[in-house]
């Protein structure tokens, strides 16, 4: 989900991300997610691999950093002061988690077969947990954490491992991967009812992106959408993905031309093969803010309060 849209509908400009620090105004929240980031440790990292070195336990320590040093400069005074949060604010605020999918495709891409991905999920999750425990230590009470969405229906898995037809279901989604995704989304299901137990003062909803982000492939028309397994901005294969990249230039028949966006965008579910489109992403919000796809089933202006 596109944060920008969650922070837009409790009427607060878009979110500031902590890594471009300067200047930006963090008084109403801060974003410390970072494009390809993972739960555990990467194995190889941006521009040798493919993965963000700021993991999750990077990003809590930026969130860490980022709590005693704002205090600092509201107290030192100045011209910066009114564009950090006051202290109250951390105990107030909402936390919003929504990763996990990049430590399933790390597996993946380092050739480990279904089966093992699968036995890893549950180190991946205990790491999340840690994670959140550490957050609520420093005074953080409401969490909003999505689960990981239909890997299997992305161009980028559906072009890296091709499948027999067998594999793939009515949607023309790889069935494995999804598999591993819903078996994640189980496993994490059951890491927040034991947080629950042991972080008392914590209200933690957990939000079925899953099932909101699968319905647009398996009824893209009912919502609007077409072609939801080809991405929008790309080029190659039956996916429009995997012979170049979104933005890069490319030769064709000894002719270089710039790979760019589909004609309608607004109509399409999936961006350059990995992310999703601006307008899947609202669909997304629009359903999951509800509560309908959450546990326990409240909106996310009442995610704040714990019952």
């Amino acid at each position: 989900m596109n944060c920008a849209i969650a922070a837009a509908s409790f009427g607060h400009p878009f979110l500031s991300a902590y890594l471009n620090s300067l200047g930006s105004n963090f008084s109403h929240g801060a974003n410390f997610a970072t494009s390809a980031s993972t739960i555990t440790p990467p194995l190889s990292i941006i521009p040798l691999g493919p993965f963000s070195p700021f993991f999750l336990d990077v990003q809590y320590l930026q969130f860490k950093q980022f709590k005693n040093r704002s205090q600092i400069i509201k107290k030192t005074g100045g011209i910066y002061k009114d564009l950090l949060p006051d202290e109250d604010y951390f105990g107030k605020a909402l936390y919003t988690f929504d990763i996990g999918q990049n430590d399933l495709v790390q597996g993946f891409l380092g050739n480990m077969s279904v089966e093992e991905v699968n036995a890893s999920v549950p180190d991946i999750v205990s790491w999340f947990s840690s994670n959140v425990q550490n957050i609520y230590n420093l005074g953080a009470r409401s969490f909003w954490i999505h689960n990981t969405g239909p890997i299997g229906c992305l161009p980028y898995i559906l072009t890296s491992f091709p499948l027999t037809t067998a594999q793939k279901d009515s949607a023309g989604c790889a069935k494995p991967y999804n598999e591993v995704a819903k078996y994640f989304n189980y496993k994490l299901k059951e890491a927040i009812v034991h947080l629950r137990k042991i972080l008392p003062l914590a209200a933690i909803t957990y939000v079925d992106v899953y099932s909101v982000k699968y319905s647009l492939f398996t009824e893209p028309q009912k919502h609007g959408f077409e072609l939801p397994l080809v991405a929008c901005c790309g080029f190659g294969g039956p996916y429009n993905y995997g012979g170049g990249s979104c933005g890069s230039n490319v030769t064709v028949n000894g002719s270089e031309i710039f790979v760019g966006s589909c004609k309608q965008p607004s109509k399409r579910v999936v961006w350059n093969g990995i992310h999703y489109t601006e307008a899947a992403n609202k669909f997304v919000y629009n359903k999951i803010a509800t509560g309908a796809f959450s546990d326990p089933p409240i909106p996310l202006k009442m995610a704040c309060h714990k019952k």
